[in-house]
């Protein structure tokens, strides 16, 4: 007996009708959204369709109504962007924030604003919270800085909820007592013995929205927060004392939940500029012109933004069995090369450079400059996969001694393993673009200009169709003894993404616009 199916698919103009048999082959028919045929279909399910008689002057409007309507549908998800309220400026406080890069967000309702560090090798947007354990929040502490850091409160935002340990982004679920309990979180960091931990909570991110077919508004989106009530090592001693703010793909990071409400699409830029200050945009999938490169597995998940680098080079020589696999971080001040390949690079860098090397407790590459300045840095850059070259503007950054004397340092340090790390100093000067929607790293060059701006603007409502409150993460995933999707992985893309299906009749996907019925019938 031979099992057959059709689907039928109708939009506004179309249907698209498909068999596929058993054997593997299949015919296919267009019918017109408003022919006899199409009318006929919906009255067999019992729905009432009326159309303009054909070739009339309503018929010839609804047409064209309706290839507006995708236009403006596919034009505005392709150029809206948008950026925190407080705007899309980034902010770089040197060795009096450790060296990261932050952004004003407001949370919450009212709403309170953070400086929260931007970090795109961890998920989770945490900020000091009920403190028991946080670094000091007054801005005496820090000289930089002109005003207090603000502490969140659950109790005083009307928006606010607890995440239960029954929801699937409740990763320490299983070891809660009661489903109904509010979830904990404990976050590890490179950083030794950093940490960030505490209950996971509900609220809203306020944003500005720019581009696309609608004047510049507010945007209130659903996110979920890390109340971080304790926290420890580097976050203790100036690193990101009013929180993080963890950009990477999995499912509970700011990017994803903004692309899973249907704002924008999953992807989100950084810009760096040689001034220090810098651009973030979600939303953005960058110029036509960058150059891409695809990200790759690590141990076989793709959960994080990892590079192939093929080789490292000096000029027009590329060093020999240079290629290691790299994690594209932003919360990363600095770069880290396996230890062999460092060993190369800093070997070449030393009998290019004419200079006396004066190692430091930190940095074991650093030279005195000169009465005429620096010397000339020799030209490096990375070819990445698909022999896509990332030219590094400036590998080495300049301090001064207590004595007055300058020195620069190179940037570059080892790491154990064979995982290394591109991080800002490597960015700097680059529109970097980190696009999981079609699993590719972009960059180009850019001086970072602020299109978003920092004005406050009236609201608007969400994208049509959407609950005010579409976060895509409720309760109904997993019974009580089920096991939580850690966040670190839940941002996997499925293998239909990552793949080329080679199933004959995939190829019709792009066709699916709209409903589909599927009518198994034997014959």
């Amino acid at each position: 007996m031979e099992i057959r199916f059709t689907a039928f698919v109708l939009t506004a103009a179309l249907m698209l009708s498909v068999e596929l048999s058993a054997g593997g082959t299949f015919s296919s028919r267009l019918i017109h959204g408003y022919s006899d045929e199409a009318m006929s279909f919906w009255a067999s399910k019992g729905k009432s369709v009326t159309c303009p008689k054909r070739e009339s002057v309503e018929h010839m409007r609804l047409l064209l109504s309706n290839d507006l309507k995708r236009q403006k549908l596919k034009l505005g998800s392709q150029k809206q962007l948008l950026f925190p309220s407080e705007g899309s400026k980034t902010h770089f406080y040197g060795n009096d924030l450790s060296w990261l890069h932050y952004a004003w967000i407001d949370i919450g309702t009212p709403n309170a604003s953070f400086l929260v560090a931007l970090d795109a090798g961890s998920d989770l947007l945490w900020v000091p919270c009920d403190c028991v354990q946080c670094a000091p929040l007054s801005s005496s502490y820090y000289s930089m800085l002109d005003k207090d850091l603000n502490e969140y409160s659950p109790a005083r935002s009307n928006t606010s909820k607890h995440l239960s340990c029954s929801h699937r982004l409740c990763e320490l679920g299983p070891n809660c007592q009661s489903p109904k309990e509010r979830c904990p979180y404990t976050v590890n960091y490179y950083s030794e013995n950093t940490s960030s931990s505490g209950f996971l909570f509900e609220d809203e991110l306020h944003l500005t929205s720019v581009g696309g077919h609608e004047h510049r508004g507010s945007v209130v989106a659903p996110i979920v927060i890390g109340c971080g009530s304790k926290q420890s090592g580097s976050y203790l001693n100036g690193a990101a004392p009013d929180g993080v703010m963890g950009l990477g793909p999995g499912e509970i990071s700011v990017p994803s939940l903004l692309a899973k409400s249907g704002f924008v699409p999953h992807s989100f830029s950084l810009c760096f500029d040689k001034t220090n200050s810098g651009t973030i945009f979600f939303g953005d999938q960058g110029p036509e012109n960058q150059r891409l490169s695809s990200f790759v597995s690590l141990d076989g998940n793709y959960n994080t933004y990892i590079v192939e680098v093929q080789r490292y080079c000096f000029g027009g020589t590329c060093l020999k069995q240079s290629g290691f696999q790299a994690l594209v971080d932003s919360g990363s001040s600095f770069t880290y090369l396996p230890s062999e390949i460092f060993t190369k690079v800093v070997t070449e860098f030393e009998e290019q450079i004419n200079a006396t090397r004066l190692a430091t407790e930190d940095f074991p590459y650093c030279y005195k400059a000169s009465s005429r300045g620096l010397p000339n840095i020799p030209s490096m850059k990375l070819v990445l996969a698909a022999n896509q070259s990332f030219v590094i503007q400036n590998p080495v950054f300049t301090i001064s001694s207590d004595q007055g004397d300058n020195f620069y340092c190179v940037g570059i340090l080892p790491i154990e393993g064979m995982i290394g790390i591109i991080g800002q100093n490597l960015m700097e000067g680059y529109r970097m673009v980190f696009d999981w929607e079609n699993m590719k790293l972009g960059w180009s060059h850019s001086k970072c200009q602020d299109i978003g701006g920092s004005a406050k603007v009236p609201p608007t409502p969400p994208p049509s169709g959407l609950a005010s409150n579409p976060l895509p993460t409720n309760e109904q995933q997993r019974s009580p003894g089920g096991h939580a999707v850690a966040p670190a992985i839940a941002g996997k893309p499925s293998a239909a993404s990552l793949h080329a299906v080679s199933c004959r009749h995939c190829a019709m996907s792009s066709l699916l616009l709209s409903l589909v019925v599927w009518l198994p019938y034997l014959i």
